[in-house]
């Protein structure tokens, strides 16, 4: 059999639909991870990559390591110092307010730092800060000194050393050892002056222009800012604060500064970022990522391109390809993106870099660069809003490493090209869901449409009376909705032929009826002639009796039928309607002279258009079942007035309710609720459904219902009124 297969037609279609609508979001979701993790790999092959090949063009080249110290054994901070790449020149006025960005990276100098103190250091005795960094072929100096007592150098005095002063010493770029006093007898503008032997001799002190700087006193001692011209330093460098507490004997009471300048070999190195790498780098063109270029000691040799900057390979994908000034650009700027950007993707925002400027680089990364082997690894940014992936390379000198390259890129760039794939896979999602949901719709609009249909069809086949007035028209399709139109319509079918049956029953029985009921009324009657004793009279009487009142049976069957038959093709015509319920009543009066009647028909003509003898067969229809129902000193009103377009006509007498829900059966044919005490005759229920017949023609509605008041029972006739043209 089929049904099965029509069964699950409409439900398979639903499923595979919504199916498929369900799955779009989640394997759009699922590529695009997995491309995040395929662009996440080549950015990382491509970063070390990118580290191999700086860290070849740097392979064997001694003079860029050596010039920077990099053969050191170890490194101290504070003693070996670091220039900072600085992002603006100094203005040498002792106020430090061009060191504010580069506050955090001072070193202070306390005890640890003290080389010589004739008392016992304290919290109270000198201390300082310094940083140095490096600008346009120039080393600045910074110095804020913590000192309660400073002493300044006396004016026109030939000695520096019996005062506050600062001793600079330092290799030249060919290894030679020079040393450098700074003294001021008041503040402002001031020069260093070379030391060529005994300082407290002032033959040995040689004035160097070249060496700039100044100095002013503060509440809590004094700031000095120098400026020192880059090819005068070498790779070490020290500096060495020498305090005179007392103005009269003005003897040295402490020495503290960042490695002794009293000696070469135990002075400190200076690290200064290297001008020859930095062009390498910038020559190859890597100014989207940032690398560094660090020695052995992890120091930053030098250091170029911006990280927040850096979407790496990928910046020339995330540009947004199509027309800009389109109806649809538009509409994805502002309404699409801002509702995707707030509830789903996340827009890549600037974070916290905490290697920049940094004077050293650490990590596994450049652990395992300096032991030889390129590395790569991921790492969050400090606050957490990006992630950054770190390479890093070796550069050979011979079998040593001399030191590493060191690249980093954020996913700001993976990141805007993963957000333009979501922002893509949203858009093809709306669109297949709206494709869907219009289809859906549409769908579901065609199903209703023939429910609809099918309800239409189910509820104008039967009539309120259960009649069958048209049959279903099955459909063709295969699904259940068409199984359910072929099973009604069957189901119709069979109840129109049973209904068919059923109404010709009557005229049937009544005709095949009349003759066997002609023979036993003939019977009867000759057997009445003969003389019969009295027991046997009274038999043949109840005999008779039984006869005629099947006979009457049979004439109500009869006239049901006949009448249904008859207006069929009854004609009719246009007359006033009130003329004649006031010429029936006045005969009703006649027929029922112990029956009080009262009749309201106005004084207006109501004319309508129909046959008037049916219609006062319809009104003695409903007087004789009023009359039946009601006492005699209790009248019965009829009355017809015209509301709008349509006559109505009440029939009401008091007497017994209508029972519930009986009012539409009523109208029905072999339908009765008479009672038996007054029924002296046969009654088949049949004058309420000829009434009903009768009205039908009329294209009228006729309706039962119980008075108001609760004391009896009206009959309601609406029936169309024949409007005259003028």
């Amino acid at each position: 059999m089929n049904m099965p297969k029509f069964r699950i037609g409409l439900r398979l279609k639903v499923i595979l639909i919504s199916s498929f609508l369900l799955t779009l979001p989640w394997v759009g979701y699922k590529y695009i991870l997995e491309m995040e993790k395929l662009l996440r790999q080549g950015q990382e092959q491509t970063l070390v990559g990118t580290t191999r090949a700086v860290a070849t063009a740097l392979n064997e080249r001694p003079k860029l390591f050596s010039s920077q110290a990099s053969f050191l054994e170890s490194v101290k901070k504070g003693r070996d110092l670091y220039a900072y790449e600085l992002q603006s020149p100094i203005t040498l006025n002792g106020q430090l307010a061009d060191w504010t960005d580069y506050d955090d990276r001072m070193v202070h100098y306390g005890r640890e730092y003290v080389q010589f103190s004739r008392r016992p250091y304290n919290n109270s005795s000198i201390s300082f800060r310094h940083l140095v960094g490096k600008y346009d072929g120039y080393l600045y100096a910074a110095f804020e000194v913590k000192d309660k007592n400073p002493i300044m150098r006396r004016k026109n005095s030939v000695r520096v050393d019996r005062n506050d002063h600062l001793i600079i010493a330092m290799t030249s770029p060919d290894g030679e050892f020079f040393r450098y006093v700074v003294a001021a007898h008041e503040d402002g503008w001031l020069n260093a002056w070379q030391i060529t032997d005994d300082i407290t001799d002032s033959t040995n002190l040689i004035l160097q222009n070249q060496i700039q700087g100044y100095w002013r006193t503060t509440d809590k001692g004094y700031n000095i800012e120098l400026r020192i011209p880059l090819s005068f330093l070498g790779n070490k460098l020290g500096f060495a604060f020498y305090d005179v507490n007392n103005g009269q004997n003005r003897e040295i009471e402490t020495i503290i500064g960042t490695s002794n300048t009293s000696h070469l070999n135990r002075l400190g190195t200076v690290l200064v970022p290297s001008p020859e790498i930095e062009k390498i780098l910038k020559g190859m063109g890597h100014t989207s990522t940032r690398i560094w270029v660090i020695d052995r000691h992890q120091r930053v040799l030098a250091q170029t391109g911006n990280i927040q900057d850096s979407n790496g390979v990928w910046s020339s994908s995330v540009k947004y390809a199509g027309n800009e000034d389109s109806w649809w650009s538009t509409i994805e700027k502002k309404v699409l993106h801002p509702l995707y950007y707030r509830y789903f993707i996340s827009e890549p925002t600037e974070f916290v870099d905490s290697l920049k400027d940094e004077a050293l680089v650490k990590g596994v990364h450049v652990s395992q660069a300096l032991s030889g082997r390129g590395y790569s690894h991921w790492r969050q940014s400090e606050d957490g809003k990006a992630m950054i992936l770190a390479a890093a390379y070796p550069i050979w000198l011979g079998d040593n490493v001399m030191g590493a390259v060191i690249a980093e890129e954020s996913t700001v760039g993976i990141q805007t090209l993963r957000n333009r794939a979501m922002e893509q896979l949203f858009n093809a999602i709306l669109t297949i869901m709206a494709i869907g949901t219009i289809t859906l719709f549409l769908f579901a609009s065609k199903i209703s449409s023939r429910i609809r249909r099918l309800r239409d069809e189910a509820e104008q086949a039967i009539d309120s009376q259960g009649r069958i007035q048209q049959h279903i028209s099955p459909t063709e399709d295969t699904d259940e909705i068409g199984d359910l139109s072929r099973s009604l319509a069957a189901m119709v079918g069979r109840l129109g032929q049973y209904n068919h049956y059923l109404e010709n029953l009557s005229s049937r029985l009544s005709h095949e009826l009349r003759t066997p009921v002609a023979v036993v009324r003939s019977s009867i009657e000759n057997l009445s002639m003969h003389n019969q004793d009295e027991d046997s009279q009274r038999y043949i009487a109840r005999a008779q009796d039984g006869v005629h009142r099947l006979s009457t049976i049979l004439s109500s069957m009869t006239e049901a039928t006949r009448i249904e038959q008859s207006l069929q093709g009854a004609e009719k015509e246009r007359f006033p309607l009130n003329e004649l319920v006031t010429g029936c009543m006045q005969g009703y009066q006649m027929a029922y002279p112990h029956q009080v009647f009262d009749v309201q028909t106005g004084k207006s003509d109501i004319f309508i258009y129909g046959a008037p003898d049916y219609l006062a067969q319809l009104l003695d229809k409903l007087i004789a079942n009023a009359e039946d129902f009601s006492k005699n000193e209790d009248a019965i009103e009829v009355s017809l007035v015209q509301k709008g377009l349509s006559a109505v006509l009440t029939v009401s007498n008091r007497g017994p309710l209508l029972p519930d829900n009986m009012s539409d059966q009523l109208l029905n044919s072999m339908v009765s609720v008479r009672s038996q005490q007054k029924q002296t005759k046969p009654h088949l229920g049949l004058g309420l459904f000829i009434a009903r017949l009768i009205t039908q023609f009329h294209q009228g509605e006729i309706e039962l219902k119980n008075r108001l008041d609760q004391q009896g029972v009206e009959v309601v006739i609406t029936l169309p009124v024949q409007i005259i043209d003028k």
